[in-house]
Formats: C-alpha cells, structure tokens, sequence
C-alpha cells in the first residue's frame, strides 16, 4: 500500500506522514468561538479532519483528537454586551448547538477542552514565558509576548517582513514592539476577569490551544489543524509560544489547513447576508449527502457552495446506500461461490483496481475530493455487473468495499454494517411477495396501496419488470 504523503503548511512541501510514537497519533484542531451558531464554513474544517482522522484508523493509526472550545474571548464580550445577556448563557447557548450539530453530522471528537477550565494552566505558561525572556509584563497589567525574541516568526504563514505582523492589539503604546501579541489581558470595568500574578485580567486568544495542546499531548503534536484563515496571526503565534517554551522544534510536526468555503464565489460574511447556519443545511440535505458534498474537493482548495454541487451529492449517496442495502439482503441469500467465471472474475478485478485507486488519492495529501471519483465508479460497476450477479464473493467483496468507503466518508449508518437478515427486513421481503402475486392477479389498487403505505414508512419500492426491489430512505 503506498504512503502516507501530507503536505505541510510549514515549507509548503509534500512529506512521508511518520508521527512521533507511531500507532498512535494526535491531532488537534482549533474548534469554535462559541458566540454565535456554527455555520457551514466551520463545518467543512471540522468534517475534514474527522474524515482524516478515520481514513487514518482506517490505516492502523490510533489517532487522538481534540479541538477546543473557546468559551472567552472579545467576541462573546461583545455580544453578550449587545444582547444585554449574561456571557455564560451566550456560551453556553451556542456551545450547545456545536455539539449538537456536530453529532448529527457523526464527528467523534475524542476531548473538547474549553479554556475557562484551564486558567490555571494558561497561568502558568504565562509565567514560564515570562521567565524563560519571551514575555514581559506591561504598566497595565497585561502580558505580551516579545516577537523578536524568536528567530523564526513568519515561516508558517510566510509574512516575513515585519511591516506585516501589526497584530491590531490594544493598547500599542504599552507594547516593546508594536507587532508583539497579548497573552494575558488586563481587566476592563464590566468584563469577566480571572486573578493572575500580573493582576486581574483575562487569556488572550492564541495562548490557550497552546496550553490545552501541550496539556494534552505532551511536547510533540503530530497534527495540528484548522481553516486556512488561522494560519496568521493564530497559528504563527502558537508557534512561536510553544517553541520557546518547550525549548523544541519542531514543535508540531504537520501544519493542515483547510480551504475557505464560499457563497456562489463569495466569502461568507454577516454584511453580504449570506452566512449559512449548519443546522439550517443539516434540515435540508441530512448529514450523509452534506458530509460527501463537504468532501467533494480538495481540502485545501476553495468550496463553493451551490445547489448543483449539494445535487451531485444527493445523487452520489442514493445509489451507495442503495447498492450497499440490496447488495447486502442478497448476499445472505446466496450460497457461497466455489467458482467463478470469466465475467465474475474480470469484475473483481475492477473493483479491487477501484479500491487501490481510491486509496492511493487519499494517501496522496487525503484528497477526498479526488477520491470520490471511485466512490461514482464502484457504484458504475455495480449497475453494470454487480446488480445481477449471483457471485457471493463478488457481492461480499462490493459490500466491503462500500463499508471501508463508508468508514472515512460516513455517507450512512455505521449501524448499517453486515449483520443477519433481522426480523423487519424478512417481514418487508413477504409483503413485497404478497404485492408481486398480488399485481400477477392485475390487484393494481391494492399493489399500490401497499407501495403506498411502505413509502410513508420510508421504504422505497422499485419495480423492474415482475421483480421488485427495496430500500430504506
């Protein structure tokens, strides 16, 4: 099988994927600012790297994953201070509707860690910078982080001139050098605070996921991800804070970020009116036909998002599930092959050549974008040469291939895995008989009838000449 090949935001270059303590792998991925509803921009990064994540224990790889909460920040200040509310239910409200559509879009986040639990911790890494001559302490009681005594800041994002790394921070006057960043920021009257050595105050933004990372996965991280958008300055400062406090680099060791996704061309914004909340898409689409549509291209590339796209998407999972579904009740009802002939054996050929194509794409940089174009050709071969074929093997070897598939891009239940033919299913396959005699005898009210009422319980029935076929919707 080949290699895994990632490029790295960091050189810009394409390199062998060998983490630190192989099997096992860790990943974090900055997760959200919870003061507002999780969109569809957010979840194209959070799909991403869950599907990276499960093609890579797919792989073998035990892979820890954690993206953050960032539960303080200006932002939820603001709002709260617009609304008139309390901060915590703002956080609280939208921290709820993350993790509710992440479920519903099968992401399994192995820890969530939110950073008003790990003051303590910031506190203290704070005061290692501090000691160690990276940070100093300004009139105000605030903390910044001293650019320049770091030698390599700007690689990551590749602003190397310091004209460009003004950091928009407040209070300028207080700062050493004006492009030096905040990692703990004074109180202000009316803000929530926490008491420091420095005095009350508040984490700036780029110092937790440093804190919680490191917390975590000790002083290596072997992925470390988000939208392309975070690369500077959040990014750039994590690395710079981490380096010198561990005194290592690289401190992580693959840099993956995600493309950005637009509006019929357009950056998503509040001002163009255009944002899409992802529950609002989840209610439209479901979570198997958004989840291929947000995998349909390259991860580093821009996603547009367009109704043929979501079509093309919806059209993609209808006939994987249903293959997978009437693949899997006929297998069990076929005796095991003890030969096959040419035409059988030609077809396994093809789909093993699928398989191994499909997954070299996703070994090359995880281009699940490139790889679905053999997800449309297992399902081409089996309208072609599966459907009707009375092999076992070659129908057990589609269905296996449908589940590896399944496995990274999660476009239907895991549940669905193969199992015996349960109760329900045999009891569908008798009214299907009954309906078959039933439109021999030309009972065409009552045949409809039935087609009828199993549609409202959402089974599909599809009529190829005297044989029917069924699917779940």
């Amino acid at each position: 099988m080949p290699e895994i090949k990632v490029k790295n935001t960091l050189g810009r270059r394409l390199e062998t994927f060998r983490p630190e303590n192989p099997p096992q792998v860790s990943m974090y991925v900055c997760g959200p600012t919870v003061y507002d509803y999780t969109h569809i921009g957010h979840a194209r990064t959070y799909v991403v790297f869950d599907a990276i994540k499960r093609y890579l224990s797919l792989k073998g790889f035990d892979v820890f994953h954690i993206q953050n909460i960032t539960d303080i920040d200006d932002k939820i200040i603001d709002r709260a201070k617009a609304e008139s509310r309390d901060w915590h239910d703002i956080v609280e409200e939208y921290t709820r509707d993350y993790m509710e559509q992440i479920e519903k879009l099968g992401i399994h986040v192995d820890l969530h860690p939110r950073v008003t639990h790990h003051i303590n911790e910031i506190i203290e890494f704070i005061q290692g910078l501090i000691d160690k001559g990276h940070a100093y302490v300004a009139p105000s009681g605030s903390v910044y982080f001293s650019v320049d005594t770091y030698d390599d800041y700007g690689a990551l994002s590749g602003r190397i001139s310091k004209e460009l790394w003004g950091q928009e921070e407040e209070f300028i006057s207080e700062k050493k050098s004006p492009y030096d960043f905040a990692l703990w920021k004074s109180r202000k009257p009316g803000e929530p605070y926490w008491n420091s050595p420095w005095g009350p105050g508040r984490p700036g933004w780029h110092i937790e996921c440093s804190v919680m990372s490191t917390r975590y996965t000790g002083e290596s991280l072997d992925i470390h991800g988000g939208g392309s958008d975070l690369i500077f300055p959040h990014h750039e400062n994590e690395r710079a804070q981490s380096e010198t406090f561990l005194g290592k680099r690289p401190w992580v060791k693959y840099w993956l970020h995600t493309g950005m996704l637009l509006v019929s061309g357009e950056k998503m914004s509040k001002s163009l009116g255009n944002i899409i909340p992802l529950k609002e898409a989840l209610g439209k689409w479901g979570p198997h036909v958004l989840r291929l549509w947000l995998l349909s291209a390259y991860y580093r590339s821009p996603l547009d998002y367009t109704e043929t796209g979501l079509e093309q998407a919806q059209r993609l999972h209808e006939r994987l599930v249903h293959s997978y579904q009437v693949s899997l009740r006929r297998v069990e009802k076929l005796e095991p092959s003890y030969y096959l002939d040419t035409k059988d054996i030609a077809t396994l050929k093809r789909i093993l050549d699928i398989r191994r194509e499909w997954d070299r794409e996703l070994s090359n940089d995880f281009n699940f974008g490139a790889a679905m174009r053999w997800l449309w050709e297992l399902t081409g071969v089996y309208y072609k040469e599966v459907e009707h074929s009375e092999s076992n093997a070659l129908l057990a070897l589609y269905l296996s291939s449908i589940e590896d598939m399944n496995s990274v891009y999660y476009f239907m239940e895991e549940a669905a895995a193969r199992g015996p033919i349960g109760l329900e299913n045999q009891l569908i396959d008798l009214i299907v008989e009954v309906r078959k005699e039933l439109r021999k005898k030309k009972m065409y009210d009552l045949a409809d009838h039935i087609r009828r009422v199993l549609g409202e319980m959402g089974i599909k029935l599809m009529d190829k000449g005297e044989e029917t076929e069924w699917v779940k919707d």
